[in-house]
């Protein structure tokens, strides 16, 4: 390994160790109660060093959840690499989801900020520019089913299959920030169990798109989102 090799590794590694001291930090006050010197400090480095690496806390904070991005995109990819009727492939990415939810709940929350717009006036175009080459990702593996299961007939044809793709994202993301923040309440005040909810609404929105051909094939079959122990 050459001279130039060696510092571009050492170089990322430091990168990686400050984004783990960030994301800790993070996790535990988020981006508004968090500082720079108290990542610095967890990084045990200097605040200078650390802004030799990322121009501002926001960029890190980005950093920090691009990590869960990419750990959602896995998922994805994984859920959707079975060799399975796309209809399957559509519930694979249900369960896919929910159990990022569940297993991953601080990556998760750090999106929530991400989607307010005056965030990205504070954060670098080149973080700009990571984000959307996630999303891309992401929505990538969402939208391949989808594209699938129409060519076969099973899901009608006009729905794009980014339309379908938004529809049933809005419908998992709203119920799961429900269990996130009042889960308990919704349970316990109005009788409603809203895992269930989950899955019954994914079902409807799905049942909603296919053509006769696709409700044939789903009849029975599949429950398009998972449950707790998945």
């Amino acid at each position: 390994m050459g001279i130039k090799e060696r510092k571009e590794r050492e170089k990322e590694a430091r990168r990686e160790e400050i984004i783990s001291a960030a994301e800790k930090v993070f996790f535990e006050k988020g981006l508004v109660a968090a500082t720079m010197d108290e990542i610095a400090e967890r990084a045990e480095l200097s605040k200078g060093t650390i802004y030799l690496y990322y121009k501002s806390k926001e960029d890190l904070y980005i950093a920090a959840a691009l990590r869960g991005w990419d750990l959602l995109a896995r998922m994805f990819e994984e859920a959707t690499a079975t060799g399975e009727p796309p209809l399957k492939l559509i519930e694979n990415l249900g369960n896919a989801y929910y159990a990022y939810f569940l297993q991953h709940r601080d990556y998760y929350r750090m999106a929530y900020l991400y989607e307010h717009r005056e965030m990205h006036t504070l954060i670098s175009g080149e973080m700009v520019d990571q984000c959307n080459l996630s999303n891309k990702r992401i929505w990538g593996c969402v939208c391949a089913p989808i594209q699938m299961a129409q060519e076969e007939g099973l899901i009608r044809d006009d729905i794009k299959p980014m339309e379908a793709s938004v529809m049933l994202w809005a419908n998992c993301d709203g119920l799961m920030r429900l269990i996130d923040q009042d889960e308990k309440v919704w349970l316990e005040e109005m009788g409603i169990h809203l895992e269930s909810l989950l899955r019954k609404s994914n079902r409807l929105l799905v049942e909603g798109m296919l053509t006769e051909k696709g409700k044939k094939q789903m009849a029975g079959l599949f429950e398009l989102t998972p449950t707790a122990t998945q």
